[in-house]
């Protein structure tokens, strides 16, 4: 029988790995890894801001993290930075941050390899209460919007002219990344979660005909890798976020390299 600690783990890692799916497909569509990148980055503010103001680290995380999404949905507006320069300095600002707040915090409990890597062993109810019903608002969210985000995704010029408001389909998908990424930090943290999130949509990528087919398998490859790296991080004693993410590294090889096969034939 497992124990409790592992039963909280393994529905946490399954529900992060279906949530992941759909918003995996369209970072990579989108080419959008380095906004997670930079939100992720915001996630020690979060945590430095949830301490200092003494509420759920969890809420801080999320509170900073819309707050990032959110002034990137209003500064993209801009036209004397490229995307990629803007994501570069609010990346590098809100991971400095972090790290100030983190040093000025030095005398509370702050378990700063557990937010960097990850601890999904330490998943609490509270935790599981986050994921799952965030996950559910998430998905309920991508799944009202989804026909809008996958054209925006696919061609964003052609989707205008079709009629889709591109700038609100933008400025959700933004928030809701940045959401989810905030949850889902307890899990692989801060230096893993964009990794979570591509590999397994880039995993069923070459396997997929249509958008609803190749987020189905990214969830199944998340749900089923998540579930293994828990189980080898119990079994042999390795930390659980890189032990899930080398699963899920493994997965993206097989899956490149039978593309490549299968091209040259």
């Amino acid at each position: 029988m497992l124990e409790p600690f592992l039963v909280r783990a393994l529905v946490a890692s399954l529900a992060l790995g279906v949530v992941a799916a759909p918003l995996g497909c369209l970072v990579v569509w989108r080419r959008m890894s380095y906004f997670g990148s930079t939100v992720a980055h915001a996630g020690l503010l979060g945590v430095a801001l949830g301490i200092a103001l003494g509420i759920d680290l969890t809420l801080g995380v999320i509170l900073v993290a819309l707050a990032i999404g959110g002034a990137l949905v209003v500064l993209s507006r801009q036209r004397v930075l490229p995307a990629d320069s803007l994501l570069g300095i609010l990346s590098h600002a809100a991971l400095a941050g972090g790290l100030v707040a983190a040093a000025k915090l030095a005398g509370q409990r702050l378990d700063l390899m557990g937010y960097l890597f990850g601890d999904i062993l330490a998943v609490t109810r509270t935790d599981l209460y986050w994921i799952i019903g965030g996950g559910a608002v998430v998905l309920g969210l991508v799944a009202g919007l989804w026909r809008t985000l996958v054209a925006v995704a696919v061609h964003e010029e052609l989707a205008a002219a079709e009629g889709f408001d591109t700038r609100k389909a933008e400025a959700a998908l933004v928030l809701i990344l940045a959401f989810t990424i905030a949850v889902a930090m307890k899990i692989v943290g801060v230096l893993l979660i964009i990794a979570f999130l591509i590999m397994p949509a880039a995993a069923a990528r070459p396997f997929s005909s249509t958008p609803e087919i190749m987020v189905g398998l990214a969830a199944v490859i998340g749900a089923i890798g998540s579930a293994v790296g828990l189980m080898l991080s119990a079994s042999i004693d390795i930390p659980t976020g890189p032990a899930i993410v080398l699963v899920l590294s493994a997965f993206c090889l097989v899956s490149l390299g039978w593309s490549v096969i299968c091209g040259e034939t």
